[in-house]
């Protein structure tokens, strides 16, 4: 019987950490042949070069479609982006895919999409449906799910919002988080060996910072993060880690002031280029909250029963649980953001706290719907009109 030769592709770090089960049960499926284009942040050093972390894990990399430029500026992103179109097409036109596999909504994302629709190649897209009203991801979301034909949503008005762009209900499916699906699944660390791994130890109040570039608003985000740190610097008896921000435009502004605060504040903030998919999901549990702009803030910290802090508009209207706090970017409505943490209410309620995004097994409903179904090879829709 002919395998399914299915190729994923993946560009960050936090995407590697959301595809890993599927990828995992794929490559143990012996109806699939399992297929890697690794690309983006991947292959950069700067980045920390988390491709080896997927050669770590046992998965042969098919493809490495070298496409980041040293710069973050919008023409290095632009220019990026034609770089992946050019190194797609080679590499669908090489490894002759029956789909290929996406998530998200990133500028790696888009690239990998338009050579497959060209291609006539099925794309199958994970988490489309979402609303980030601060970012162009938003607009590369929607246009990957016009190109795309089977999508996978994270909750049910996202399944809505993906059949009111047109597509048709029958190829919709509702499947939950793939975050929530993760934690659930990893193995996760004890303190002890995580503080040894991290090279840093836990204190009575611990915070995860993860800021990432408002990339729809011109040149705010060194403003913008220089209030977070502000208010960070004058916390006591607070422990901070934080993350690197992607590579946006303006990411490399953000990783230099993390990097200047950290020299300036050894005692008490430690930053990494690449925790690793474990080591982060094991941090979760010892800080009291997910600090500033990132998904995984509103997607999988709530699962912890731990606070988040989301800062600014880069989130606007994606779907939060009431674990989430969100504040303006100024010094005052962190300040008050933090203090509401904390108070005896708040960390009352997080006892309580559902999150949104399900209870895991999103891999295992996407897996058996792609192993079963049959897809078109010249993959026509037609618009499904409300």
């Amino acid at each position: 019987m002919k395998k399914k030769k299915i190729c994923i592709v993946t560009g960050t770090r936090a995407e590697y950490g959301l595809l890993y089960w599927l990828m995992k049960e794929m490559d143990a499926d012996p109806k699939i042949e399992l297929q890697i284009l690794a690309t983006g942040m991947h292959l950069s050093p700067e980045f920390g070069s988390t491709y080896m972390e997927i050669e770590k894990d046992g998965f042969t990399i098919n493809r490495k479609i070298e496409m980041l430029l040293s710069a973050d500026s919008p023409s290095s992103i632009s220019k990026s982006t034609g770089m992946g179109l050019i190194g797609f097409a080679d590499a669908y036109n090489a490894l002759d895919p029956d789909m290929v596999v996406v998530l998200g909504d990133r500028f790696e994302v888009f690239a990998a999409s338009f050579p497959a629709l060209v291609a006539c190649i099925p794309i199958v897209h994970i988490h489309g449906g979402e609303i980030t009203q601060g970012a162009y991801d938003e607009s590369i979301r929607h246009a990957v799910t016009k190109m795309a034909y089977l999508h996978f949503t994270a909750t049910e008005s996202y399944q809505k919002r993906v059949v009111q762009l047109g597509e048709a209900p029958e190829r919709v499916y509702n499947v939950g988080g793939m975050g929530v699906d993760a934690i659930s699944k990893t193995n996760l660390l004890k303190k002890k060996k995580l503080e040894r791994e991290l090279g840093f130890r836990f204190g009575a109040r611990n915070l995860m910072v993860t800021f990432h570039p408002v990339t729809l608003e011109n040149r705010k985000s060194e403003t913008q993060f220089n209030e977070l740190l502000t208010v960070l610097e004058s916390l006591d008896d607070t422990r901070i880690i934080f993350t690197s921000p992607n590579a946006d435009t303006d990411g490399r502004v953000i990783k230099n002031m993390i990097d200047d605060f950290c020299e300036n504040h050894s005692d008490k903030a430690v930053a990494f280029i690449s925790m690793g998919r474990v080591n982060y999901l094991s941090s979760l549990q010892f800080v009291d909250a997910v600090v500033g702009n990132s998904s995984s803030g509103l997607a999988e910290v709530p699962s912890f029963n731990i606070g988040t802090i989301n800062i600014g508009d880069r989130q606007k209207g994606r779907l939060r649980a009431n674990s989430v706090i969100d504040c303006e970017c100024n010094q005052e409505s962190i300040r008050n953001a933090i203090i509401k943490l904390y108070s005896r209410t708040f960390q009352e309620r997080l006892k309580s706290v559902k999150n949104p995004y399900g209870e895991g097994r999103a891999s295992e409903r996407i897996l058996k719907i792609l192993r079963n179904i049959d897809l078109p090879e010249k993959p026509k829709k037609v618009f499904y009109d409300l």
